[in-house]
């Protein structure tokens, strides 16, 4: 049985990105359940005690389906994945979402905007509640509408909150992980949100920073490493390439990769894992460029000790591979026809406000999780041998 931080260290650590700024309960917690059946080790989500609650309710079903899952040869074994939360150190595009009025769209309008949505947040006269426009629930942020607008009504508001206000709302519901989601120059900005965690960090098992590439990428997170001392159990550093575009096609994973590379040829402490344009080519991609560990491979000695330990040794070697791969959007749209089934079942129910869980119809759970594992599989299928 591989513990989440085995898989890390083995490099074959999968992490679904629920979405910093996706709030829809149902969703979240039919997303956590399929995927923690198919053997993800970590689950992210807002930071948000509602949706944070949605997916602990998930993991305890899940725990209770975990002799099922293996006799249907899936990669779950009852370890329950680690729950990590996302914030942000400033304003993020993971942390706005779509507006406009419905009232101002013309009647011939074709909606591109609709069909674009990878989250299925824009509708016309919904069923369910006869609305129309962004369900903000469902909005993560992507940003796709805005320029395909044919009438440009559409824009977006920035959701903020300060550190000293999320961090002990969110710290104190028993997560196991934060990822901090920064950018380069805002160091003043991180070490105010760091100091805001501060007095939870020695009871995570895992930190994570997430950052896309700039100038002076590299020398900004090597401050970031001195600042964050007492250092964690675990840090990952989330090589963000092209945030929210993994279920665009295969050209958006290089970003990553090239990304991942990057940070990796710096020998940086902890461990790298890609993020940010991830999908189903990400994995034959590492393997191409011998970027992933092959199962039984050992790592570099000196390098698995300083990650072991963390001691406060500038700049320690970390392993000379991925350890790891995030999938957001694209792990959300595969499994997106699932959840609009149970949505349909949801708005025909005699009682509207009765919702259908997904454990609830086994065989659109197990679909689900056949579906998520589908990806899964691609990291853990040597492990699983």
């Amino acid at each position: 049985m591989f513990t989440p931080l085995q898989s890390l260290k083995e490099g074959h650590w999968f992490k679904l990105i629920c979405g910093a700024s996706f709030q829809h309960l149902p969703a979240v917690r039919s997303l956590t359940l399929a995927y923690t059946l198919a053997g993800a080790d970590c689950i992210d989500v807002a930071a948000d005690p509602a949706v944070i609650a949605a997916a602990q309710e998930a993991l305890q079903v899940a725990k209770n389906l975990a002799g099922e899952a293996q006799e249907r040869g899936f990669g779950y074994k009852g370890n329950l994945p680690f729950l990590m939360v996302s914030l942000n150190d400033g304003e993020d595009p993971h942390f706005r979402k779509a507006e406009f009025n419905a009232t101002e769209c013309p009647h011939d309008c074709p909606r591109p905007c609709e069909k674009i949505c990878p989250a299925q947040a824009i509708v016309f006269n919904s069923i369910k509640d006869n609305y129309s426009g962004v369900v903000s629930q469902k909005c993560y942020g992507c940003g796709r509408c805005i320029p395909i607008c044919p009438y440009d009504i559409i824009y977006t508001s920035s959701y903020m909150s300060t550190p000293g206000a999320i961090a002990p709302l969110v710290m104190s519901t028993g997560v196991d992980a934060v990822e901090i989601h920064t950018q380069v120059g805002r160091f003043v900005e991180f070490q105010r949100l760091w100091q805001a965690i501060l007095p939870w960090v020695d009871k995570l098992k895992l930190v994570a920073i997430s950052c896309p590439d700039g100038e002076g990428m590299i020398d900004y997170l090597q401050a970031l490493y001195g600042l964050i001392n007492p250092h964690p159990n675990a840090l990952i550093w989330q090589t963000d390439g092209r945030p929210m575009s993994g279920d665009i096609g295969d050209g958006t994973t290089l970003a990553a990769v090239k990304l991942g590379q990057k940070v990796l040829t710096a020998k940086l402490p902890g461990y790298v894992q890609l993020a940010g344009g991830t999908n189903s080519y990400t994995v034959a991609k590492l393997k191409a460029m011998e970027l992933l560990k092959r199962a039984g491979e050992q790592g570099s000695k000196e390098a698995e000790e300083k990650n072991s330990s963390f001691s406060s040794a500038p700049l320690p070697l970390c392993p000379p591979s991925i350890s790891g791969v995030a999938y957001g959007s694209y792990a959300r749209v595969l499994l997106s026809p699932i959840l609009e089934q149970l949505e349909n079942q949801e708005v025909s129910n005699t009682n509207v406000k009765a919702t259908v869980r997904l454990e609830e119809d086994d065989v659109l759970l197990w679909q689900a999780v056949e579906l998520a594992h589908s990806l899964v599989s691609q990291l853990k299928s040597q492990q699983e041998r």
